[in-house]
Order: structure tokens, then sequence, then C-alpha cells
């Protein structure tokens, strides 16, 4: 029998999506790739639903490659996610989120892109939002990030002009990740309700200044469930917030100058806002105004807020 190499290590963080986690392992349990040419590591990170019970039950039925469960007690998304990194055994470590469900050729497709691009610093792929019941009638791209939502290029394509991949589909090859010492702790995403986000774009960052391209594939997909029911003005305002936070604590870290510059830059992307929002009114799709101005009002609070 031919010998298949481990390729990929991917690593779900999870807190409190009982609901939602055995679909994302699931589609993960059923690629097309060789199971054995993967594994899954699962980071409950401090769940106070039934996450524990889910995972102890659910695993040993997902027999196609190997699963592994691990708990990190620090709240936080990238300490759950450096914590997955640490057992990662493959040569490509790939993130992905709790309520996200891959494509079933998603493994396949990155280890194929990295064979073609052997020199990539990393791969980010599409999200496309899975929204249940249905998308609000509010909802537009200026505002679908704040989702989720990211479809950077309709093919291969190296990012550029600061634009990054999204965490819920990122792949870092492993030994790169550890040397530039994975994500950073002083931007933790998702802490329960609060949020601290970028932490993704700050690891690509990282990885750029050192000379390594990081590519967008599209055909690389996930779903990622959207219940619209949670979409308030108040949880939109703290995801946008969260941005802005983030942002805050990567510019500061470089200088002043890069502060200033980052503000300067959300003044003009709320006075563009504004004028989205008339542009939306004069096509009587007025209910989309709001969303769009607050979203960046929201960031820039965020981004001023000390």
């Amino acid at each position: 029998m031919d010998h298949v190499a481990l390729q990929l290590s991917i690593v779900i963080c999870t807190y409190n999506r009982a609901q939602y986690l055995p679909n994302a392992l699931r589609s993960l349990n059923d690629q097309s790739a060789n199971g054995k040419s993967y594994e899954v590591i699962v980071v409950d990170n401090a769940s106070t639903d039934a996450t524990q019970d889910v995972c102890r039950k659910l695993i040993p039925q997902l027999t196609n490659t190997t699963f592994s469960y691990y708990q990190e007690k620090q709240q936080g998304a990238s300490f759950a996610r450096n914590t997955g990194a640490t057992f990662a055994k493959a040569p490509l470590l790939c993130f992905m989120d709790d309520d996200a469900v891959a494509h079933t050729d998603f493994v396949e497709r990155i280890v194929t892109f990295f064979s073609g691009y052997p020199e990539a610093g990393g791969l980010g792929g599409r999200i496309v939002p899975l929204y249940i019941p249905e998308e609000p009638s509010w909802m537009s791209y200026y505002v679908s990030s704040l989702v989720g939502h990211f479809h950077y290029a309709e093919k291969v394509t190296e990012f550029r002009g600061g634009k990054f991949p999204f965490e819920s589909n990122m792949t870092i090859p492993t030994a790169l990740f550890r040397e530039v010492g994975g994500f950073n702790e002083a931007i933790p995403g998702v802490v329960g309700t609060a949020r601290v986000g970028g932490e993704g774009k700050e690891l690509c960052i990282r990885i750029s200044k050192l000379g390594h391209a990081i590519y967008y594939d599209p055909s690389v997909i996930v779903k990622h469930v959207v219940e619209t029911n949670k979409l308030t003005p108040s949880y939109l305002a703290r995801v946008a917030q969260g941005i802005g936070k983030g942002e805050r604590i990567r510019t500061k870290s470089v200088s002043n100058r890069a502060f200033n510059l980052k503000t300067i830059e959300y003044v003009a992307k709320l006075q563009a806002a504004i004028l989205i929002g008339l542009y939306y009114i004069i096509r009587r799709e007025s209910e989309k105004t709001g969303p769009v101005i607050r979203f960046r009002i929201s960031a820039l609070r965020g981004l001023l807020q000390k």
C-alpha cells in the first residue's frame, strides 16, 4: 500500500457553537482528499454549552481522518488558535471557524495550491455567507464583511493594498507560523461577546515583512453560518468597533504616524460611507443606508477609544 504523507493540519477553535460545530466537523471528515493526508484539531475555548459532550460523542464517529480535541481556558480566538497550532503535525496549518462548512474539495484544493506555489507565505480562500433563514434586505456588499463574507478575486491572486485573508479560511506553512510567533495574543479576536479583531491581518503583515507573498484562491471555499436574528445594530456595532480596536493596537505598536494615517483612512471611509448611503437612498434602497454608515462610525469609534 502506498504511503500517504500528512500534509495539512486544520485547527478549529470553538466557543459555544454546539449547534453548528457538528456540521463543520462532518464537512471536514467528508473530504475528497485521502484522510491520511490531513488532520483536524478542535480547541474548545472554555465553552459553557454542550460543546464538550458533542465532541466526545461525535469525534469517535468521524473515521475518515484523525480528529483530536483539546481545551484552552484563556478566552480569545488567538489563544485557542495558537494552542491548536502547537499540536499540528503537518507542514501546512489551516484555520477554519466552528460555524463554517467546508466544500468537499477544501483540503484537496489547499494542498494543490501549495504544490504549485511552494514559496507562498499564506493562502486565503472564499467565504460565502449561509444566511439563516435568509439574507436581510438591509445587507449590502459594504456591510457583509462584518458577517464573514469574503471574496477577493476571480482567480488566484496575490493580496495587495493591505488586504489579507480572513481567519476563518486561512492557511499558513506551519514552520513559518511558528517562526513569526503565531497570532498576536494582544489582539485576541472574539472573547465572549467582546471583540478585538484583525488578528489574521496582523499575522499576515508580519509574514509579508519577511518577504513572503500571501495569495487568494477563490476555489478554496467555506460557507459561513449567519443567524440573521442575531444581526442587531448593537451586535454589528461590537464587530465593527472590534475591527477598529484591533487596528488601534496594531498601528500603535508600529508608530504614532501609522496610527494617525489609519485615523485619516477611517475618516475618509466614513465620508465614503455617507456617499454610498445617499446612493442607496437614490436607488430607493434606503434600508441599506443606515448599516453602511453605522459600520464606519463604529469602526472609527473603536479606533479612537483608549
